[in-house]
């Protein structure tokens, strides 16, 4: 059966058609995003949703979205998606982050220009009549020493058109490798050096805990005098009280915002003075961009809902199509790994450590990992995938870590599971073999080669004669049939175990009757999902 999509805001023609020539059955109604109650009623049909602004994905809107698998924003900004609550119902969010770049940088550039010119003013002077030459001096760029608050994609991008402008640029960005800075040409700084230094100052970071307000009223008190601030990053970055504050002093000569703190902006403390340059949220706003984002999101969206490659998520490990294919063996172990030690852990698990050897350990290790997490989680919650897991493991305070080993032992490469709680640890093993098939190959430090199917039974017991015959006998009589029968032992007379691949899950009296020979210490049904 088709996935289905539907697109709730206004998608170019080109975009929808990228869903239909993939087999995706869409649905193209852009009324929808502003219509929450009819976007409540139908949201349960569909696998995927794209939008851009106009539809709010609220916490509402997620809990009746039974079948959501992908949200696609096209566009950079997901305020208007609930990310936490997405994550936790196991929704992938993505974005396109690189398709209106260039537009965005652009913008900011043609802000600096705007206001280092006075040039908005000076058009209205003009077309009213007057003829104020001298009223409008203005300030070039030229060896102007520009501050890059943020110098990821889109700063990247505006340091670059910087340099091309003659100016000095300096950055500030946690995330900034010296090495990086020097790629792009740019000083590294700390955010006082910046504000001290910059003549003028230019955002562009994502709204989060750690930017809001970030030119906070004390930190726009330490710019230098007379300098130039632009936003066309997030509202919310700068203090717009304190800035028009400044502005009115004479501390800081002019600011160009295409972003406010409450949008849609139709009053706000800088609307109507002078040396303030305002656009009404321009940055994405060309031919150009709004084509692109929206021909980036459906293929990204098409991509997972159909090969299960994952990019540009923000919740979720990005996965080529190409390394879904390599990968989708290994992912199948690592949640087989996780379902096993899961189904015996009872108590509260404290950490998780997952170890990668040989080949193994040169894959996308960040998506392996959300699978083993999910397969541990889902014993206790079915509905846990591979993005809420991540999520409900930090939640409960379980330590999450990750070793990567050479190749070692026979195995051209394995994944090891190690699960600590407060009264045992539990450590399984497995690889994949040539034929793509997923195997157990140790368990509690037992060597073994195990097949994995949908229905399993595991047993632990002393090294002693009877246990083959108890199992295959019992089984036996109860119109059980085994399709694989596994044994391994520490060493002779020691710690035993036994799974056995089954057909059926067997009854509980089975399990009671097995038990009842006084040869097993512990006897577990498990369940895999073998698709």
């Amino acid at each position: 059966m088709a996935p289905k999509v539907l697109v709730s805001d206004k998608l170019s023609d080109a975009a929808v058609r990228i869903f239909q020539d993939r087999g995706i059955d869409v649905t193209f109604d852009p009324s929808i995003g502003k219509d929450k109650d009819k976007l409540l009623e139908v949201i349960g049909q569909y696998d995927g949703l794209a939008i851009r602004s106009a539809t709010k994905v609220t916490e509402k809107i997620i809990a009746a979205a039974t079948n959501l698998k992908v949200i696609g924003r096209a566009g950079i900004g997901v305020d208007n998606v609930d990310i936490p609550v997405a994550s936790k119902k196991g929704i992938i969010v993505m974005n396109t982050p690189f398709g209106n770049s260039i537009t965005t940088a652009e913008h900011a550039i043609a802000m600096m220009f705007a206001v280092a010119r006075q040039i908005p003013e000076a058009n209205a002077s003009t077309h009213a009549g007057k003829w104020e030459k001298s009223r409008f001096m203005g300030v070039e760029l030229t060896a102007k020493t520009l501050g890059v608050i943020g110098a990821g994609n889109i700063g990247s991008i505006v340091c670059n058109r910087a340099l091309g402008l003659k100016m000095k640029v300096v950055a500030y960005d946690p995330f900034l490798s010296e090495e990086r800075a020097k790629q792009i040409g740019v000083t590294k700084v700390d955010l006082d050096e910046l504000l001290a230094r910059a003549d003028f100052i230019t955002l562009h970071v994502p709204f989060t805990e750690k930017t809001a307000n970030i030119l906070s009223r004390e930190n726009l008190a330490k710019t230098k005098k007379g300098v130039r601030i632009i936003n066309c990053a997030r509202g919310g970055l700068v203090d717009e009280q304190a800035l028009a504050d400044l502005i009115a002093s004479g501390h800081i000569a002019g600011a160009a915002f295409d972003v406010f703190k409450e949008e849609p902006a139709t009053s706000n403390p800088l609307f109507g003075m002078e040396n303030v340059v305002v656009t009404p949220h321009l940055g994405a706003a060309t031919t150009e961009a709004q084509e692109n984002v929206a021909l980036q999101v459906a293929e990204q969206m098409a991509d997972y809902l159909l090969t299960g490659a994952v990019t540009n998520a923000l919740n979720m490990p990005s996965v080529t199509a190409e390394e879904a294919a390599i990968m989708g063996p290994w992912v199948k172990l690592a949640e087989h790994l996780g379902a096993f030690v899961g189904q015996l852990t009872e108590e509260a698990i404290e950490s998780i450590e997952i170890t990668y050897n040989g080949v193994v350990k040169e894959m996308n290790l960040k998506a392996l990992n959300c699978a083993a997490i999910a397969g541990v989680m889902k014993a206790a919650n079915p509905d846990v995938n591979m993005v809420s897991a991540p999520v409900i493991a930090r939640e409960r305070g379980i330590e999450i870590s990750t070793t990567t080993q050479d190749k070692s032992g026979v195995f051209d490469g394995y994944i090891r599971l190690h699960v600590k709680t407060a009264q045992k640890e539990r450590s399984i093993a497995g690889t994949v073999f040539s034929d793509g098939k997923p195997r157990f190959i140790q368990i509690k430090g037992i060597n073994i080669d195990a097949e994995i199917g949908a229905h399993m039974l595991y047993t632990t017991n002393e090294d002693v004669p009877g246990i083959i015959g108890a199992l295959g006998q019992t089984m036996g009589e109860n119109g059980v049939n085994i399709a694989n029968f596994t044994l391994g032992r520490s060493s002779k007379g020691k710690e035993a175990i036994a799974l056995l691949y089954l057909d059926d899950q067997p009854p509980a009296s089975v399990l009671e009757k097995l038990m009842s020979t006084g040869l097993f210490q512990q006897i577990r049904t498990l369940r895999f999902d073998a698709a």
